[in-house]
């Protein structure tokens, strides 16, 4: 994919899969603009990939602050062509039961909330240059349930259903909304999940998981005309077929 004059927004662009599809689009002509809490890190990152990348401290749990992000990267960069909602928690760790009630509901804030005020904040401005791609991080466990993971569950099952949503209310506007389950990533979410011991995706060996240029690959191929048959669904790094569309075989 050539993404030459195109702009993509990434959130959680401070490490991992974020920071990964910042260099992957960069690398294939993209202006990118880079959100996450952790100012430093995108600074750098923004740095590292130059001219083409501003670095935007952003909470995206707070609409006001991803409404003035795209608003940034509009003046920026004249436009907003690709919203990758990549930012996610699965911290803290713990049984539904035992669950601390309001770090419960920040994760929900974070893995959910900042996938809708992400939607809402791009979605004018890219129906205005008619049309754009919103490309969101999902998981496996949209689809079932994960021991001590009620959380990341229920969010992530609620934001499959956002992609599906945006797809039948916005299609005929030029949105390709389409949902990414990478499978286990080798990141720090990796690493926190490991540290829990609880439930065989924390018994997994750091080799199990793949490297997160991975996803990052997907989600380029995923902006190109190959992947509208997917619009509205998810697409699988698990499904072999995938990997080979995408060139990680």
């Amino acid at each position: 994919m050539d993404m030459t004059g195109k702009t993509v927004m990434i959130t959680g662009a401070s490490r991992g899969i974020g920071a990964e599809t910042a260099r992957v689009f960069a690398a294939a002509g993209a202006n990118v603009a880079l959100l996450a809490r952790g100012q430093e890190a995108i600074a750098d990152l923004a740095g590292e990939i130059g001219k083409t990348a501003i670095a935007i401290p952003c909470n995206v749990a707070r609409h006001a602050e991803m409404s003035a992000a795209v608003a940034t990267t509009l003046q920026a960069f004249g436009g907003l062509d690709v919203l990758i909602n990549n930012a996610g928690v699965i911290e803290p760790i713990s049984h539904l039961a035992d669950a601390d009630p309001d770090a419960w509901g920040q994760v929900i804030d974070i893995n959910l909330k900042g996938v809708f005020n992400g939607m809402h904040a791009a979605l004018p401005a890219m129906k205005s240059a008619g049309g754009g791609s919103v490309l969101t991080i999902s998981s496996g466990a949209a689809h079932g349930p994960v021991e001590a993971w009620s959380h990341y569950c229920a969010s992530k099952a609620a934001v499959a259903m956002l992609t599906r949503c945006v797809d039948l209310e916005e299609a005929e506007h030029g949105i390709r909304a389409i949902g990414l389950s990478p499978g286990t990533v080798a990141t720090r979410m990796q690493r926190e999940i490991k540290a829990s011991g609880v439930n065989p995706v924390s018994k997994l060996d750091w080799e199990d998981h793949i490297p997160a240029d991975w996803p990052a690959r997907a989600l380029l191929w995923m902006c190109s005309a190959e992947a509208d048959a997917w619009c509205g669904k998810e697409i699988s790094l698990r499904d072999e077929d995938i990997r080979r569309k995408v060139g990680l075989t």
